[in-house]
């Protein structure tokens, strides 16, 4: 197992404790961002770090692994779906105004990867497509890039906004679209993925290539499905 560091503090943006685990002390930094209602040691818990352990060993990369409010944003049943999308817009300003800052103290490499498998899928590519002058390369696993089901119906800026197959293909402002540009995009899915995400991968491919943004696609064959055993496989190809 990689060196571990534990992290704690008050986030004055989500007004409640976010904690944190870093793997490795050098190599480009890396987000790792949880699936559906879980944890900051998500990816300790499954093993992707030991699937890893060679690679920030050797200072290749090094893992920010954070915490997720996603049980308080868009799995949270008994709030309004506009609650939701601020409650995640709170998390995003977070990620942006105290990790990244952490992160940038932490390690003076420049060069920021964000990553997730499933929701974390989402989660990181939605990120980096919205930051894409802080974020360098993001890698999608399994993931599905609309929230629209989740929000029973309402639907407003703030969501569209979080929505990257909606707002993707109308960028217009020639900045941004440079930068996003300029990243390394991966898209990844499997023969075996779950029906959502397979297809949502292709939707979020698509969407960039109406803006002529380049990416990657993969599409893993030999029944590779949407679990844990094939993410830890698969995400040696992408870090």
């Amino acid at each position: 197992m990689p060196h571990e560091s534990y992290y704690k503090w008050f986030s004055p943006r989500l007004n409640r404790e976010m904690e944190l685990l870093v793997y490795g002390d050098r190599g480009a930094p890396v987000i790792v961002f949880p699936t559906s209602g879980a944890r900051f040691y998500e990816w300790k818990d499954f093993l992707m770090i030991d699937a890893l352990a060679d690679k920030i060993d050797a200072g290749y990369v090094q893992l920010f692994c954070v915490d997720s409010v996603s049980l308080e944003s868009w799995y949270n049943d008994y709030s309004h779906p506009r609650e939701r999308v601020m409650r995640h817009n709170q998390w995003e300003a977070y990620l942006k105004d105290e990790l990244i800052p952490f992160i940038r103290a932490y390690n003076s490499n420049g060069f920021l990867i964000t990553v997730g498998t499933s929701f974390g899928a989402y989660l990181a590519v939605n990120f980096a497509l919205k930051n894409p002058e802080l974020v360098r390369k993001t890698i999608g696993m399994s993931g599905a890039y609309s929230i629209e089901r989740m929000l029973e119906g309402y639907y407003d800026d703030d969501c569209y906004f979080n929505c990257p197959v909606a707002y993707v293909p109308n960028l217009s402002d020639h900045q941004l679209l440079t930068a996003i540009r300029g990243m390394e995009i991966n898209l990844v899915t499997s023969d075996w993925d779950v029906g959502i995400c397979r297809e949502s991968t292709y939707q979020m491919s698509k969407a960039l290539d109406t803006k002529s943004i380049g990416h990657k696609l993969d599409d893993w064959p030999d029944h590779t499905g949407h679990d844990w055993p094939y993410w830890r496989h698969m995400i040696r190809s992408y870090l």
